[in-house]
């Protein structure tokens, strides 16, 4: 198996792949693909195994894509950002946001990973519904935004916005920690709480999350404060922003190449 992330902003990762080779997606991720590829779409394990990844933020189905010849088969995330290859080991784990997982190897497997605190989950947002992926194997992970690694020494404790953590090794502890200050938490404009990502262990943070720029992209929409029938996000209608996302970064974006084997 060979790939190749192609672009700067609006990135792809094509994988080669031999005959017999697998690799796995959620729905809706697929660029390309030869005809020595087919697909088979599935709930990956029967329906509580699909009800508990929609439970995670993920889709129903997932999709193999397995070779029949030498195969070809391209993937790209919805929003910009980068995407991350990582190799795992033998048992080897890293725990990622919801919607970060784009494609790995069949022999990856994706799980739901709990936090030890409930605090987490009832306040720190997206950052509760947390996915594990474990190896062996490939897997391709999609940051928004441009990334920024950070190794925590033990005991060494980073506060971050909860939308900017991206991934990071369960050797991280994450936590919340509530903002300092009554002005600070009235105008500040970062929330209530931080995530605190406490070490040892290397973090995965992204620039951009994907609520930020729906948010921005929805104030310069006629009625975008107007709830209607879509979900929002500090009374901005979410569901609008993200239907013109993808017709305004198109027409920003050019696509660069940034390959790698």
């Amino acid at each position: 198996m060979r790939y190749q992330i192609n672009g700067n902003i609006m990135q792809t990762v094509a994988i080669d792949l031999a005959p017999g080779e697998t690799v796995y997606s959620q729905t809706n991720t697929m660029c390309w693909m030869n005809d020595a590829v087919t697909m088979d779409t599935h709930t990956g394990g029967g329906f509580l195994a699909g009800l508990k990844r929609s439970f995670r933020g993920g889709s129903f189905f997932v999709t193999d894509f397995t070779a029949q010849g030498q195969g070809h088969v391209a993937f790209a995330p919805r929003f910009p950002g980068t995407i991350v290859p990582a190799l795992l080991g033998p048992g080897q784990s890293l725990i990622c946001r919801k919607e970060t997982f784009l494609v790995a190897e069949k022999s990856i497997t994706l799980e739901l990973a709990w936090q030890k605190r409930i605090g987490a989950g009832f306040f720190g947002g997206d950052g509760f519904i947390l996915q594990k992926v474990t190896g062996p194997g490939v897997v391709w992970l999609d940051l928004s935004g441009e990334l920024i690694e950070r190794d925590l020494a033990p005991g060494e404790r980073l506060l971050v916005h909860a939308g900017h953590v991206g991934v990071f090794e369960p050797s991280v502890s994450f936590d919340i920690q509530r903002v300092q200050g009554f002005k600070n938490m009235l105008f500040g404009g970062e929330g209530l709480f931080l995530a605190s990502l406490t070490g040892p262990g290397h973090v995965w943070l992204q620039s951009m999350p994907i609520l930020n720029l729906a948010e921005e992209i929805a104030r310069y929409l006629p009625g975008g404060g107007d709830s209607g029938s879509n979900s929002t996000v500090g009374g901005v209608a979410v569901g609008s922003a993200l239907g013109v996302a993808g017709g305004l970064l198109g027409g920003l974006f050019g696509g660069g190449s940034n390959d790698k084997t």
